[in-house]
């Protein structure tokens, strides 16, 4: 079944469409999608060459510009999340940046959050305003400040909800209206959260950015991206961007992200009840000075978290009482989970932002987004609940 085979497609649920949605079969009827590891394509005779160049033929040139096996992922990833179109990545942050430099020109405006992933942050703040392209920061949380920020002339507003590391959750329909009301694009990254949780376009979000390298994948295997967005601004910024610039996923990255997306739903709803249990045992714990989780009812946008999410999902932010020396002791003494930089895998993961993803930024800038000495990001894995209940318990006991 192809993504438009079916007359009743549109209303199968995402767990059948992650499954199915795939390319026709080659003449060998392979069960799984075939891989499409070519860089060119060949043509039986110089004018079929001409006429696939000029767009009069339809079909593949070169894997820079599309390839089979990345267009299956594309389909995938465009049909979870309710939208026209997708263009696959060699990254995440290969996505956020295409997702801005495709349409954006020296004398527009962006409007930000400054709670944001490290390179996000670092793209935005650093990177854009060489090109003249003006960005101003808000909070995030505050509507207030969305509003006083967006202008006339704003032409894109960016966010992550819920935020890396902190775990805020901003209204995703709210900075649509004003987005849309200042005549601009808003675009979600929407990593931390995955297509299992999260729907942002269903909010109002005109283009959906993934780093496909983290849930989607969730094994830490491969990188990848996806910018999922309508047929036309695909058409209009999109495609000639990603032709030129060269930003492409390799098709056997698209492969395995594809074969991953048929087991997301599975592996974050298991990952995000053990996180809540988990946000609970911490929540209480003597050593614990904060704790942040989505679907927890002391979370400070908790009534906004059940609104926008299916589940609190698998990440949750803990504060050790005792600065930078009590959090690397904890993480020091884990057992099971594994420190490291990445999140979304079936392996728990314990990260200290302060020292890795926004370790370049002065401790008082961190202090405004957020981000403690003793703040620990920890993605939740597939482990065993009680095991990783116990090595939590072991570890705090060292802070």
């Amino acid at each position: 079944m192809s993504a438009s085979s079916s007359d009743n497609s549109d209303r199968l649920h995402p767990e059948t469409i992650a499954v199915h949605t795939a390319p026709p079969r080659s003449q060998f009827g392979e069960m799984s999608e075939g891989l499409f590891l070519t860089s060119g394509f060949t043509y039986r005779d110089m004018e079929a060459s001409e006429a696939r160049f000029n767009g009069t033929d339809p079909g593949y040139v070169y894997s820079r510009y599309a390839n089979p096996t990345v267009t299956m992922f594309e389909e995938r990833i465009a049909r979870l999340e309710g939208m026209e179109t997708a263009r696959a990545t060699a990254s995440g942050m290969a996505a956020v940046t295409a997702s801005l430099m495709c349409h954006l020109r020296s004398g527009d405006h962006v409007v930000a959050s400054r709670r944001l992933f490290g390179s996000c942050l670092w793209l935005l703040q650093d990177y854009l305003p060489r090109f003249g392209i003006e960005v101003t920061f808000v909070s995030g949380i505050d509507l207030d400040e969305w509003e006083r920020a967006t202008r006339p002339g704003t032409k894109a507003v960016f966010l992550e909800s819920p935020t890396n590391p902190t775990l805020d959750v901003i209204d995703i329909k709210a900075v649509a209206d004003i987005a849309h009301g200042a005549g601009a694009l808003l675009v979600v990254d929407n990593a931390l959260s995955s297509p299992a949780v999260q729907t942002p376009s269903a909010f109002g979000a005109d283009v959906v950015v993934y780093s496909a390298t983290k849930h989607i994948d969730g094994q830490g295997r491969t990188l990848g991206g996806a910018v999922v967005c309508s047929k036309a601004f695909n058409e209009e910024h999109l495609t000639q961007f990603m032709r030129h610039t060269g930003p492409a996923m390799s098709p056997f990255n698209a492969w395995a992200l594809g074969k991953s997306l048929e087991t997301l739903n599975l592996r974050v709803d298991r990952m995000a009840s053990t996180a809540a249990m988990l946000a609970d045992l911490l929540a209480s714990h003597p050593k614990i000075a904060s704790l942040r989780y989505p679907g927890r009812d002391d979370h400070p946008q908790a009534a906004l978290a059940k609104r926008q999410m299916r589940s609190g999902g698998t990440m949750i932010g803990a504060e050790v009482k005792g600065g930078k020396e009590a959090a690397f002791r904890v993480s020091n003494a884990f057992k099971v989970v594994t420190i490291s930089n990445n999140f979304g895998d079936a392996k728990s993961i314990v990260t200290h932002p302060a020292t890795t993803t926004h370790q370049r930024f002065a401790p008082e800038a961190r202090t405004a987004m957020g981000i403690s000495d003793g703040l620990l990001r920890l993605s939740i894995g597939l482990e065993h609940p009680d095991d990783l209940a116990a090595d939590f318990m072991q570890a705090l006991e060292k802070a």
